[in-house]
């Protein structure tokens, strides 16, 4: 295999995109937008070019983009957690994977038409996924792309999912701001995501994102990014109508995602912002992942698929798949000038 293997682009009137065959990670991405200038939203980690990072597990070796998982999330120790999540979190299964198998994996470039990109990817036989599918197709008339994911099982089954946009930010403290409109509720993550890197109050709700309770008491503004704390978060976001946006006032560019709210009736938000010390991280990634899921908070399918207080309160943690009717979404992420 060569490295031309490993990355297809294409280009249209309004762009140029790249996937990569290792997760069928999407980015860069540059949108031609309608004043001229050219604008490239997608995150790419700092490391994914740099030697050392091809030890690393499959889905931070050359981390980048979007991309779907499945499973979605990861399981994690219960240790410290509040008694009603302890009860319900289960250990990893063996074969676990951070994200899932499709996160992980080399992909397999698939015949397609013309003007799109589709990869392929098989399960381990004793998963119950049989494949993945994944088309991504740009907009001829506009400065976007079209992406259709489809999930093929061998027998029936419950699973977490996930769609994990993650999208780079200005250098400026607050030059960015997450445009999400009305929602129902918020939930700040019920224990510590990085040790030593917290910012939000634990096991909290809040119906506004620019007043999240804080770690250190009163409330903090969870809309203007970056955020000036060293600090790595989750917000799981309940009750949207299927879009959110990135408005990168720096750059004069708004980036939009939308995706069928039925698949996924979540958002998580993953505020990377300096908080993880160890390597690859190094204290240097600054992003946002803004990620339709249908999940809590990504941890893990045992969780998942278990009584937690999510589901309790009536947002569904994990789809039902059926061999008989594949399961196919499709999604957008579109620039616009601001």
């Amino acid at each position: 295999m060569n490295a031309g293997d490993d990355y297809r682009g294409l280009g249209w009137a309004h762009g140029a995109l790249t996937v990569q065959r290792l997760g069928a990670m999407l980015a860069p991405v540059t949108f031609l937008l309608a004043d001229g200038r050219q604008v490239a939203p997608m995150h790419i980690a700092p490391w994914a070019n740099e030697p050392e990072a091809e030890a690393l597990p499959g889905i931070l070796r050359r981390l980048r983009g979007e991309w779907p998982c499945v499973p979605f999330g990861y399981s994690v120790s219960a240790e410290g957690w509040p008694e009603s999540w302890v009860r319900v979190m289960g250990p990893p299964a063996p074969d676990e994977e951070v994200h899932g198998h499709s996160s992980n994996h080399d992909w397999t470039w698939r015949d397609s038409e013309r003007g799109s990109l589709s990869l392929a990817l098989a399960y381990p036989e004793a998963s119950p996924v049989e494949r993945v599918e994944r088309t991504v197709r740009p907009d001829p008339s506009a400065p976007a792309i079209d992406i259709e994911f489809k999930v093929v099982v061998r027998r029936d089954c419950r699973l977490p999912i996930g769609l994990h946009p993650v999208f780079r930010l200005p250098f400026e403290t607050g030059a960015a701001t997450l445009e999400l409109g009305g929602f129902d509720e918020g939930r700040t993550y019920p224990h510590d995501v990085e040790p030593g890197a917290a910012l939000f109050a634990r096991n909290k709700s809040f119906t506004d994102l620019a007043s999240v309770p804080a770690r250190a008491g009163g409330v903090t503004d969870a809309s203007r990014l970056p955020l000036d704390a060293d600090t790595e978060e989750l917000l799981q976001i309940e009750g949207l109508d299927g879009t959110a946006a990135l408005a990168n006032h720096e750059d004069g560019y708004r980036v939009q995602l939308s995706w069928q709210k039925e698949h996924f009736p979540s958002l998580l938000l993953w505020y990377s912002n300096r908080g993880r010390k160890a390597a690859p991280w190094n204290r240097r990634h600054v992003a946002i992942g803004i990620e339709p899921i249908c999940s809590p908070f990504g941890l893990g399918p045992a969780t998942a698929l278990a009584g937690n207080p999510i589901a309790q309160s009536g947002i569904a943690t994990a789809l039902e798949f059926s061999p008989e009717k594949p399961f196919v979404t499709r999604y957008r992420i579109e620039a616009s000038t601001l």
